[in-house]
């Protein structure tokens, strides 16, 4: 039963690094970090979204017009504005796209205090790089796969990055329960939640966009903050005090 481990390791080493890199750190800075760690993170995030690796630039800007306009028109993620996840994601995929490959400039007030890596960006980029870690995946199941079933894993190796994006997107502001009434349909879907390490608790993070904790009740266990917490411990990043702010006070919003 190699297989679903390797599957079971892969999610949530690459739901680790989107929670705890691209969005904790990347879009909302709730915490710092040395440069030499920012590499080193930046560097594990691309081994563990392999062909589906979101530039932390584009991922910010993007999450940060999520903010800002969220749930409205100009939300680049909002099932509001889609018939399913799957259309919900690929429009989202247009406007991220225009930010990896810098064909767009966004609003200023989006842009600046993330992690930017070009070289990382445009290697990552390349079809023969995204095609060689298809390669990869195909390799690991052809040697360890052991039932017909477990290919049906496969597929979801090559997007794994934007499978977790639409997820938490589409059912954060759809399924769920609401502890406060923000001004747009974000829920919690889970009362704890280890399938996406706390980022389904979107009611909560829409609330207090800055606070690195997305639980709020007692019972909401956000387990992508008890890692910064260890880390924070450690001394390989460090929380800023008091890092809790109302919405739509978020330095990204129309106040900002």
């Amino acid at each position: 039963m190699v297989i679903p481990i390797i599957f079971v390791a892969h999610w949530q080493l690459s739901i680790f690094t989107q929670t705890f890199f691209l969005h904790r750190y990347g879009a909302h800075k709730q915490f710092t970090m040395s440069k030499g760690w920012e590499k080193f993170f930046h560097l594990l995030t691309y081994v563990a979204q392999g062909s589906s690796f979101l530039s932390a630039r584009a991922y910010a800007i993007l999450h940060r017009m999520h903010h800002a306009y969220s749930d409205t028109e100009k939300d680049p993620h909002s099932p509001t504005n889609a018939t399913n996840a799957l259309s919900m994601m690929l429009d989202t995929k247009h406007t991220y796209d225009d930010f990896a490959y810098r064909r767009v400039e966004p609003e200023a007030r989006f842009e600046g205090d993330y992690p930017d890596w070009p070289a990382l960006d445009r290697f990552s980029q390349m079809w023969v790089t995204r095609l060689a870690w298809v390669a990869f995946y195909i390799a690991l199941y052809a040697k360890f796969a052991t039932a017909p079933w477990m290919w049906a894993l496969l597929p979801f190796h090559f997007i794994m990055g934007p499978t977790h994006g639409a997820i938490v997107n589409w059912c954060g502001h759809k399924y769920g329960y609401r502890n406060y009434d923000n001004p747009d349909v974000s829920r919690n879907t889970l009362i704890f939640d280890i399938v996406t390490l706390g980022e389904l608790f979107q009611n909560n993070h829409h609330r207090f966009p800055l606070s690195p904790n997305f639980g709020a009740r007692w019972f909401e266990i956000d387990p992508g903050y008890l890692a910064i917490k260890v880390l924070d411990a450690v001394g390989i990043i460090k929380l800023k005090k008091g890092q809790k702010m109302k919405y739509p006070a978020d330095r990204f919003s129309e106040a900002a």
